[in-house]
């Protein structure tokens, strides 16, 4: 099983770690770089891109406003269907109704359709401690798996891994968790595909219970919508005899003609295709197949409640703002200490989570503010504006005695001009005793950013000396 997130140090600690993997920072600036040209590519295509961005906000807005009259229709919509709607509050009773729900088919097995909610709840740990194997099938996830890592990126979770890793990790692994890689597999792209494909071939014939998540759901017919690229997930849709979503509450649009917007700037902005390769929906249980659609809180209802925070829940799950930023393209994904790492992950992870952590009150800071997520969101989520709030929260959560101690100083200088010019004065004449790095806690400050050289005189002597004393 993947190893959690629990434990992690904050930001800053785990990001000078990943700083000083050279491969690690190769395999990201190869991979962002290769998707965020594709996305410009087809996004250029569209003159009417704007338009579609300005829809897909107000869409999502108008749904968050009225959240709970979309989630009730599409409870009805499901049930009327056949299917069986599930409420859970939080990840802890997710992963309680989840597996009750294996349990009741007596199965020991599922397999999983890509799905950030389950991460988020850590729904494979949960099952596995219940005596069930959860089988991955999404090409990157599977490797994800099967080398007991964590994801790194929302869309290609194994974004930090290169070919020739991969083709080692099939070759020790794959045989532990079924069919083994072929003796002679290469790095070939096509190669890894095939292996993958044969190794999951079995799994999707014998398997009983499939588990999803979904990139939409459609409030007026209660229809589930999951989009992909490898057609994976559309054999864990169909095949068994038991399918499990577990959705957040967020992902409800109120009708098929608000989806059709979002089905062309998901794929646009998220693998930088014209349309996804595989667009699997069902409205409630199909003929042979039990469905369940678990709704999915853990948080959320938290973050609608903050008027400016809440905007963070239009996201559609695209990843491009991780693809265009400078600190996730040297950082990665695991220096978040979230399954949700990158721009959104730094807005999404605190609030859901409630910055409650050092790790979690350390991922607003985790920006240049340079705004590039914000300029390629599809849902215009203004990431700095909420990073910036979140700073400002962290702050006044856990105030820094230090800080205070200092700010409560410069105020005492600054109220009175004569205590500024003394201050000025004796920082003029001790200018050649300051080090180039401070000592203690100032240490982290010129660490990173070169001390300012104290001038000889105030600009207040100087331009009594050289103006005469004219005003």
């Amino acid at each position: 099983m993947s190893r959690t997130f629990v434990g992690m140090p904050a930001f800053p600690t785990a990001a000078a770690r990943a700083l000083g993997d050279r491969r690690l920072r190769e395999n990201l600036r190869h991979a962002t770089h290769t998707i965020r040209a594709r996305r410009a590519e087809v996004v250029a295509e569209r003159a009417d891109w704007a338009e579609l961005r300005a829809a897909g906000k107000a869409i999502k807005d108008h749904t968050l406003h009225r959240l709970d009259h979309y989630l009730l229709q599409a409870e009805q919509a499901v049930t009327a269907r056949g299917g069986t709607v599930h409420w859970a509050a939080d990840a802890a009773d997710a992963n309680r109704i989840v597996t009750g729900l294996v349990r009741a088919t007596g199965e020991t097995s599922v397999v999983k359709v890509k799905s950030m909610a389950t991460q988020e709840i850590g729904l494979n740990r949960a099952l596995a401690a219940a005596g069930i194997t959860a089988y991955e099938t999404d090409l990157a996830e599977l490797i994800v798996q099967l080398a007991d890592d964590r994801p790194s990126h929302i869309l290609v979770p194994a974004i930090h891994r290169n070919r020739g890793e991969i083709r080692q990790i099939f070759a020790d692994r794959m045989a532990a968790w079924g069919r083994p890689a072929p003796d002679d597999l290469s790095d070939d792209p096509a190669a890894l595909a095939e292996a993958a494909r044969l190794h999951l071939r079995e799994r999707f014939l014998s398997t009983r219970v499939g588990i999803c998540g979904a990139n939409f759901l459609v409030a007026e017919t209660g229809t589930v919508v999951v989009v992909e690229s490898e057609g994976n997930g559309r054999m864990c849709l169909t095949l068994p005899r038991t399918l499990i979503g577990v959705v957040g509450i967020e992902k409800v649009v109120p009708t098929w003609r608000d989806l059709a917007v979002f089905l062309q700037l998901l794929p646009r902005s998220s693998t930088g295709e014209r349309m996804n390769p595989y667009t699997s929906t069902w409205s409630g249980a199909v003929e042979g197949q039990d469905f369940h659609l678990v709704l999915l809180d853990n948080g959320r209802t938290s973050v609608l409640a903050d008027e400016v925070g809440r905007q963070a829940l239009r996201c559609i799950r695209c990843s491009a703002c991780l693809n265009v930023c400078p600190v996730y393209e040297r950082t990665g994904g695991h220096a978040y200490g979230s399954v949700y790492p990158g721009p959104i992950g730094a807005i999404l992870t605190p609030q859901l989570r409630g910055m409650t952590t050092e790790l979690d009150a350390s991922l607003p800071f985790a920006s240049t503010l340079c705004g590039a997520c914000y300029d390629v969101c599809p849902v215009a989520i203004d990431i700095p504006e909420v990073l910036l709030d979140l700073r400002a929260k962290a702050v006044l959560a856990r105030p820094r005695r230090l800080e205070r101690l200092v700010m409560t100083a410069v105020r005492w200088v600054l109220t009175r001009a004569a205590r500024l010019r003394r201050v000025q004065r004796m920082a003029s004449l001790a200018r050649r005793l300051v080090p180039r790095r401070l000592p203690g806690p100032g240490a982290a400050w010129t660490d990173t950013r070169d001390l300012p050289d104290i001038p000889p005189e105030s600009f207040r002597l100087w331009w009594k000396r050289t103006s005469g004393g004219r005003r």
